[in-house]
């Protein structure tokens, strides 16, 4: 039997897939091994809801959560009130 060392855990659920990609990129960049479950169905135009998991080995779940948490602030900590967006397209 399975000690669950290296089974499959989801890390965080999004609605879309986007999001998802982009916190994969960003674990993969740390060396972590991350995949999304439940692309395919988060695109339907359907009346059931679905999300999309991040999901890491469960050996690296502790590692993961730490790269998630400074993803995550890195994202906060933008401040877009100095960001240069150029001038807007006519």
């Amino acid at each position: 039997m399975s000690s669950g060392f290296d089974t499959p855990t989801v890390l965080i659920s999004f609605p879309g897939e986007h999001e998802a990609a982009a916190v994969v990129a960003a674990l993969n960049e740390q060396g972590l091994y991350a995949t999304v479950t439940g692309s395919f169905s988060a695109g339907f135009r359907a009346e059931a809801p679905s999300v999309v998991n991040v999901v890491v080995k469960s050996s690296e779940l502790k590692a993961a959560q730490g790269v998630l948490d400074e993803y995550q602030l890195a994202d906060v900590e933008i401040d877009w009130s100095r960001v240069d967006v150029g001038e807007p397209e006519e």
